[in-house]
């Protein structure tokens, strides 16, 4: 059966791979009600169709942070990405290169900053935690700058951890926990299982110079869960600006006062996203809050989109409320556990063709030109499915 959306995707992938990985990436904290109100949010939007406009010459290019791109999308930072295919974040950073988009490593990649570069021709972005240990902080950054990585997105929503109920109930750590249940679920993966045993790494790659790495991965696990720091504030995010002289994307901004510190701290770009619904359940859904950031900002920098984004239509809706791009995290993992670079290229190529059908049934040309006119509105002047 072909693979026709992002949902494919999920479907195979959910029998593809074991299930407590799975569910790290498709899961959110607690109840998860927020990580359904980003999908629901998005799909109650509805927009104004358009006929018999010339929509012949359609562009879907852009330009992100001072660079040209092929269409508005970014491969978000994942943690453990190459769990969920060998070598992962290798094969998710040549399907963005060849797809002419950026891919941002997390500071939780299975494959290291070096391993990517050497695999890439072109920079890809580094996604930073900011750890109690200042000078690991720091060592990240310069291992970032000697890859020539082209920015830097500072995720600034994590001090503390949100529970994730899924990831408790499998199970789920580094070194993983070895139950009756995981067991067979391993073995009756013997793909998964061999693929990644041949990888490049098993464990979190940017990590493997911290202090506790050479006490083996439960003593660095040990040490990663006490790295995140509740003391931050925004004169640390003026202690990264002060280090590094590329572009700067501060993500986790859900608040107008927030965005505009974010400005003011020197940030290039601001990412509205709520952690995917992995950190404050019952908070805003990312595109509930956007108009608000947007309007904050003034212009002033630009915005960028997370929080469930599983189709071409959900891209065009987060244009339509002011967004320069989106991210995509779920969708990305689910092709790559498929397959990866081949099917996190088959992904792309089905989101580009589904923003780019929508773009010419709302009336829409260029993709920079996009505005809130494709959404149909009530007599009252709200979107609807606005809340």
């Amino acid at each position: 059966m072909p693979i026709t959306n992002v949902q494919d995707f999920r479907r195979l992938a959910k029998g593809r791979i074991p299930r407590a990985i799975f569910e790290y990436g498709d899961g959110g904290s607690y109840d998860e009600v927020t990580l359904r109100a980003n999908r629901d949010d998005l799909e109650t939007l509805r927009f104004r169709q358009r006929v018999m406009m010339d929509v012949s010459g359609r562009s879907l290019r852009t330009r992100i942070v001072g660079e040209d791109r092929s269409m508005p999308l970014i491969i978000a930072p994942t943690g453990l990405g190459g769990l969920f295919y060998a070598d992962g974040e290798i094969h998710g950073a040549l399907a963005a290169e060849e797809a002419g988009i950026p891919f941002c490593l997390s500071t939780m990649s299975i494959c290291s900053i070096e391993d990517v570069r050497s695999a890439v021709r072109d920079p890809f972005w580094f996604q930073l935690y900011v750890m109690r240990d200042r000078g690991f902080t720091r060592s990240l950054l310069e291992r970032a700058a000697a890859a020539k990585c082209s920015a830097l997105v500072l995720t600034v929503d994590l001090q503390v951890g949100g529970q994730r109920h899924r990831d408790i109930k499998n199970g789920l750590s580094v070194p993983p926990r070895v139950t009756l249940r995981n067991a067979f679920d391993v073995a009756s993966k013997p793909q998964w299982a061999l693929s990644v045993l041949m990888g490049k790494r098993r464990s979190f790659g940017n990590l493997q110079s911290a202090p506790s790495s050479k006490d083996g991965l439960a003593s660095l696990a040990r040490w990663v869960s006490d790295q995140f720091d509740p003391s931050l504030t925004w004169d640390d995010v003026g202690w990264i600006r002060s280090m590094w002289s590329g572009k700067l994307i501060i993500k986790g901004v859900l608040d107008e006062y927030d965005a505009r510190q974010a400005v003011s701290c020197g940030a290039d770009a601001i990412v509205v996203s709520n952690h995917g619904g992995r950190q404050l359940d019952g908070t805003d859904s990312s595109i509930g809050a956007l108009p608000s950031i947007v309007d904050a900002v003034g212009g002033t920098t630009e915005v960028m989109f997370d929080g469930g984004i599983r189709s071409g239509q959900d891209i065009l809706k987060a244009l339509a409320l002011g967004a320069r791009a989106c991210m995509i995290g779920r969708a990305y993992l689910y092709a790559l556990a498929c397959g990866g670079k081949r099917q996190v290229t088959s992904m792309l190529e089905i989101l580009r063709k589904e923003l780019d059908t929508t773009m010419a049934l709302t009336g829409v040309q260029d993709v920079t030109t996009v505005t809130s006119d494709i959404l149909l509105r009530r007599r009252d002047g709200s979107f609807v499915g606005e809340r």
